[in-house]
């Protein structure tokens, strides 16, 4: 064992032991018992080292690797960013230095004109920065009245994105104070604009990148990220997203906006979250064209070869994470998308969002409705346009939450729920034709060519679209909901705005004032006949970084349905009598990490209760633990 100083550690510099590289302190090496532990603001290969640094041979490395410290005992809080209160000075390295103008071109610490006087002595800054001290809450006022100077939404994502390289507290105190204004830009709408760009505007890797150049090294290619401790991944093929459809490489847009959410709204740390895109070609002949393109230029591998990238890269997080790193597919085509989460889901922690997150939200929404439209889940019809994952995996759901309320046999549920493809609604006659995840849902009934004759056939209480066409519910399709529904529930799902299925003007207007409506996309809110209406919107980011804390902190080995269900019942449950006064059936995103935390709580007493969590004792009060967990973008105090 290696025994360690404190001031080996947290300062380097201040060894007996330093290299003699100038003022700068970029590089100090420090030598006991043989060890040598490399002090680098780039590398941060010291982090290694410590893993073999015993607690009781020094007071070091209990200050630097405090397992307590951790999520739930999980990935370990190395820079002590989780355990130190704001009042607490802290250094801007473990085992590894930045200082001078490395500090400030590193964005986990840089704070830019925010570094005081003592810090700028401190760490060589002086002369780096012009005179003037600001505070935070100043930078971010700055930077506010920047972005909204902005016409062009894509500007203001390029803003943020570079916001994010180069400060990264700031970024995120940016999104969670202003997380209704900025969600649009970093998320859906903007996101989907910023993948068909993603080429043109690319300017330095935010994850990794694994090809099918990759294959037999994926391993290797994991271990080339500089964060060792990664609690969520979240990964694409970009051949579905959102309602654009293939994207190919430049699909890597998602998984970075979708772990800056899990960071600003659920709280994970940064250095904890990876995005990565599997670049197996595109089928997108204009991208295949495009001289910007950062793709591999072919065809889209299938079948046999696809599935083994896919086997290696899921073997290769698992050697690598270990056990407990959750998995999030996002954007993959239906035909893959159903295949993956089966193949994987007994074998490691997976998730996906499309499929499953996208139910559990428009299961709280529905939920949440019920005090609106009055009935059990049971009473009420259901129709959906579009029967790829998101429609699938949402019936599914809901028809599971009916059957565990009525105790009957989910098929008997599944009756309640009806669905509408591209050749019109599912029927038994069709069966034999059917894709396997759509053979639960044919029911016996007469063969129905278009929505609007489905809708008056059925005379469902609920109609969702999911179809990723926009403008299919149209006039007629609304009008025929309000002529036997007084309350219709009308939930218009598909990003981005231009593939919704109608606009929350044309919902309310059509109605008659008298919908409940809800979309994927925000709309503003809508006046009618001297009445305003806001609009909810069903955004899978009410669920997904709750869901994905609550799996973190309780060290879950597995993503089980029943977590999903207390998932959506635990966001149902912050809706107010104020909300619902308005026509809200979701909560606003303005307390989204209250609300995340409550559901994370939720999810974890699930897993507790499943005997699916690692982290153990369970926590007596799972809300206020979940609260605690979360990371905090405010500026440190360094020595």
């Amino acid at each position: 064992m290696v025994s360690l100083s404190q001031s080996s550690i947290l300062g380097c510099g201040q060894t007996t032991g330093l290299l003699g590289l100038g003022r700068s302190r970029s590089l100090a090496v420090t030598r006991r018992s043989g060890l040598v532990v490399r002090c680098s603001g780039v590398a941060r290969r010291g982090s290694l080292a410590m893993e073999n640094v015993s607690e009781s041979n020094g007071s070091a490395a209990a200050s630097v690797v405090d397992a307590k410290s951790a999520v739930g005992g999980g990935v370990q809080d190395v820079y002590g960013e989780d355990r130190a209160t704001e009042e607490q000075h802290v250094t801007p390295w473990a085992v590894s230095v930045a200082s001078g103008y490395s500090l400030l071109r590193d964005p986990h610490h840089n704070k830019g004109l925010a570094f005081n006087e003592k810090e700028r002595d401190a760490h060589y800054l002086r002369g780096l920065l012009p005179p003037a001290v600001v505070s935070q809450d100043l930078q971010e006022r700055k930077i506010m009245h920047s972005l909204r100077h902005y016409k062009v939404p894509l500007q203001r994502y390029m803003a943020l994105m570079d916001l994010q390289e180069r400060n990264e507290r700031l970024f995120y105190k940016l999104l969670i104070d202003h997380v209704e204004e900025l969600l649009p830009v970093v998320y859906t709408p903007t996101v989907g604009l910023a993948c068909q760009k993603y080429g043109a505007i690319f300017r330095r890797p935010q994850g990794l990148f694994i090809s099918l150049k990759e294959k037999g090294k994926i391993l290797e290619v994991l271990r080339n990220w500089p964060e060792k401790r990664i609690q969520v991944i979240v990964v694409t093929d970009g051949e579905r997203i959102l309602g654009l459809g293939d994207l190919g490489c430049q699909g890597m847009g998602i998984p970075v906006g979708k772990l800056s959410l899990y960071t600003a709204l659920g709280g994970l740390r940064p250095s904890a979250c990876l995005p990565i895109t599997i670049d197996v070609g595109t089928n997108n002949e204009q991208l295949l064209k495009d001289e910007f393109y950062i793709g591999l230029r072919q065809r889209r591998a299938t079948g046999q070869e696809y599935l083994e990238l896919l086997d290696e890269f899921m073997s290769a997080v698992k050697q690598n994470y270990g056990e407990k790193v959750l998995i999030q597919f996002e954007d993959f085509a239906n035909h893959n998308a159903f295949t993956l989460l089966d193949r994987y889901s007994r074998s490691h922690l997976v998730f996906n969002d499309d499929i499953q997150g996208t139910a559990s939200v428009v299961l709280a929404g529905v939920v949440a409705a019920l005090k609106l439209v009055g009935g059990t889940l049971a009473e009420h019809t259901f129709l959906f346009l579009g029967a790829g994952e998101a429609g699938t995996g949402i019936a599914e759901l809901i028809a599971l939450e009916m059957s565990k309320q009525t105790k009957a046999p989910l098929e008997e549920s599944r009756k309640k729920i009806w669905l509408v493809d591209s050749k019109g609604l599912i029927v038994d006659s069709r069966k034999d034709s059917l894709q396997h995840f759509k053979k639960p849902w044919a029911h016996e009934h007469e063969p129905v060519k278009n929505l609007l004759d489905a809708v008056k056939a059925i005379k469902p209480t609920v109609l969702i679209g999911s179809s990723g066409v926009g403008r299919t519910f149209t006039q007629e399709v609304v009008e025929a909901m309000a002529s036997f529904n007084e309350k219709p529930l009308i939930l218009a799902l598909s990003n981005p705005t231009s593939q919704s299925e109608c606009t929350a003007e044309q919902a309310y207007t059509w109605s008659k004032g008298r919908a409940i409506f809800a979309s994927g996309s925000p709309f503003d809110p809508v006046e009618y006949e001297g009445k305003v209406f806001v609009p909810g919107q069903a955004n899978n980011a009410y669920i997904f970084p709750g869901f994905g804390l609550g799996l973190v902190m309780c060290g879950a080995i597995r993503v089980h349905d029943d977590m999903l269900l207390a998932a959506s019942k635990a966001l149902a449950q912050q809706v107010t009598q104020e909300h619902y006064d308005k026509g809200l059936i979701y909560p606003p995103f303005t307390n989204i990490r209250k609300i995340s935390a409550h559901i994370a709580a939720k999810v974890a007493a699930k897993a507790y209760e499943l005997g699916l969590a690692s982290h153990l004792p369970r926590p007596e009060n799972l809300v206020e633990h979940a609260e605690s967990c979360m990371y905090t973008p405010l500026y440190r105090n360094y020595r």
